[in-house]
């Protein structure tokens, strides 16, 4: 344990974390994420789940067409169909595509959702690997709900998969149930127990449903494993996964009892979370740690004290080692577009001419109303200028009256499929007469699940950014973000936005684009 040993980061932000509620992506938003996850330099990226759908397909071939230096894994069920698709998809990253491959190993799964016996899932597992090898080498096979598996069941058929060809065998606690000591026990049992073990990398996909996620990756890595399966922020389905900025900043500094290295560029660490924020909008609670707001922030007095005297004293990393900007003020009203242009590649960005003139445009207009631009204002700037869906609804302007003595009226003028429409609608507060504005020119019975506003940086000039969260016909939820200084005009955007998205949704189904 005393030399250096490397742990191999699989990020599975664009499958496991698109399985977050709400945190669909397009095909482009899947290659921005990419592109950033290829400058943080993770060293796998699981681009998704190819026999889900034709846009999961066609984003994971993209991805395999298009990065470069690190390998490329595709999800698929233990079955000819989906691993036969999976390398369809693959095949473009050549050497660098993984086949990753799974069926669930524990009791409750094989009795109530697969029924099948451990002969059938055994038989299954080893046809699934061997189908899988014959297309590429590099496979890897995961025992869904390895932490509530009986472990001489576990250890037989991650013995029989090893001796199929897979390359790496995943234990995943996929419920998150299992805790730190058990977890080190199950890696180590299996270290133990599996005669050809070392013919493979042991990897770890842990979920966060009791908060031990970060805590049962670092016990399996300490017991053996070499790969830790993670996503950007945590997100992921229910509580979420492991979060790729914990555990690698977690080896990074307490390298004393945790002697392992990895490749992960760390000064892209924020990038990549505030790019995710700005395409999903699932946003980061104030308290996260490493890249929520307040994890390098001091209020306390003997805090602030400590932290004038030394640094250290209060910090155990530096914010710099994240790419945290502790100067973040970059461009004002006088900036020109050069300076914009690389601004916008700092922070990950590579936008075409079109839309690099559509977010200079938006800002010169918000540097003329704000004395200072961010670097979240220029995220929000292009998630909302340049991310966004074909607009079939369109703002064109609007005008909210209210106040103690006044009925909050909203006045609305659209752009509906090509036409102009205008209305007036009165409401409960300023916001929600301007929803109703919004419904009544575009027809929408999309019932709102969610609203929620926030200031993108601080200063009352600060943009306000707004989240709404609505239902489709079909009973899909979709996110819509919008900002601007004006709140309500940021809360229409958000509004329009995710009605847009329904629309797209709507037409991709038909089958229309």
């Amino acid at each position: 344990m005393s030399q250096k040993e490397q742990i191999i980061i699989f990020d599975t932000t664009l499958r496991d974390g698109e399985q977050s509620p709400g945190a669909s992506m397009n095909i482009e938003e899947k290659v921005r994420i990419a592109h950033q996850l290829e400058r943080l330099n993770v060293d796998v990226m699981e681009a998704g789940f190819p026999i889900a759908s034709d846009g999961d397909f066609e984003a994971v071939k993209k991805i395999a067409q298009t990065i470069k230096g690190l390998q490329i894994a595709g999800l698929s069920r233990a079955n000819n169909m989906d691993i036969d698709r999976a390398w369809e998809a693959l095949q473009y990253a050549g050497e660098r595509g993984r086949i990753h491959t799974f069926i669930a190993t524990s009791d409750i799964h094989m009795q109530h959702k697969l029924k099948m016996s451990e002969q059938q899932v055994l038989e299954t597992a080893i046809a699934a690997v061997k189908r899988a090898v014959g297309y590429t080498p590099n496979v890897e096979f995961s025992a869904e709900d390895a932490a509530r598996t009986r472990l001489p069941f576990l250890a037989q058929i991650i013995e029989a998969v090893i001796e199929a060809g897979a390359t790496t065998v995943n234990i995943p606690d996929t419920v998150g149930y299992t805790i730190p000591s058990e977890y080190f026990n199950i890696i180590s049992y299996l270290k133990e127990h599996v005669s050809n073990i070392d013919k493979a990398i042991i990897s770890v996909h842990c979920h966060n449903d009791l908060g031990l996620s970060v805590a049962n990756s670092l016990a399996a890595v300490q017991a053996g494993a070499r790969q830790v399966e993670c996503t950007i922020n945590g997100i992921g389905e229910r509580a979420g996964n492991c979060s790729l900025e914990e555990v690698v900043m977690a080896l990074r500094t307490r390298y004393d009892i945790l002697p392992f290295t990895t490749n992960v560029a760390t000064e892209q660490i924020i990038p990549s979370s505030k790019l995710l924020t700005t395409i999903t909008g699932i946003q980061v609670q104030q308290n996260k740690a490493i890249v929520g707001a307040n994890a390098f922030a001091h209020e306390a007095g003997i805090h602030q004290h400590g932290m004038l005297m030394n640094a250290e004293t209060y910090e155990i990393m530096t914010p710099e080692s994240v790419g945290l900007n502790a100067n973040k003020l970059v461009l004002g009203k006088h900036s020109g577009r050069h300076a914009f242009i690389d601004r916008l590649k700092e922070l990950g960005y590579d936008l075409n001419k079109e839309e690099i003139q559509k977010a200079f445009v938006r800002f010169k207009s918000l540097a003329d109303m704000k004395k200072e631009i961010f670097d979240e204002d220029l995220d929000a700037i292009v998630a909302d200028e340049v991310l966004r869906v074909t607009e079939t609804y369109k703002l064109l302007q609007m005008s909210v009256s209210s106040g103690s003595f006044t009925a909050p009226t909203a006045t609305v003028e659209m752009e509906v499929n090509g036409e102009v429409k205008k209305t007036a609608m009165m409401g409960d507060g300023p916001v929600d007469a301007t929803f109703k504005a919004i419904k009544e020119l575009t027809g929408s019975e999309a019932p709102l699940l969610n609203f929620s506003v926030g200031a993108i940086t601080g200063g009352t000039d600060a943009q306000g950014e707004c989240t709404v969260r609505l239902r489709s016909a079909e009973g899909r939820e979709v996110l819509g973000q919008g900002a601007h200084p004006d709140i309500i005009v940021a809360s229409a955007k958000a509004y329009i936005n995710a009605l847009n998205k329904i629309v797209s949704i709507a037409k991709r189904m038909q089958g229309d684009i």
